[in-house]
């Protein structure tokens, strides 16, 4: 059995930090393919040098998101997902 970590558990996010779109996944508690359509959109932004696959992702770049993303009073909608497990 696995133990999951609880995302109050999680290390904080580093602004100076260079994160893969794995660990960028890890830490905003999403799917890598939730990651990956972040990106895609603009909404997340990512560097991917040119003769490398690798994408980059700083830890400036999640907290601008989530910033952005920020609901404000009474913008939430509770569409019945429960991730408090």
């Amino acid at each position: 059995m696995t133990s999951k970590t609880h995302h109050s558990e999680r290390p904080p996010i580093e602004p100076n930090r260079v994160y893969s779109r794995l660990e960028a996944a890890e830490v905003l508690n999403v799917s890598l393919s939730t990651v990956k359509r972040l990106i895609a959109s603009g909404q997340l932004r990512a560097s991917q040098p040119p003769t490398m696959r690798r994408v980059f992702i700083t830890g400036q770049a999640m907290l601008e998101f989530l910033q952005a993303t920020e609901l404000r009073p009474g913008e939430y909608r509770d569409e019945g997902d429960d991730d408090d497990e």
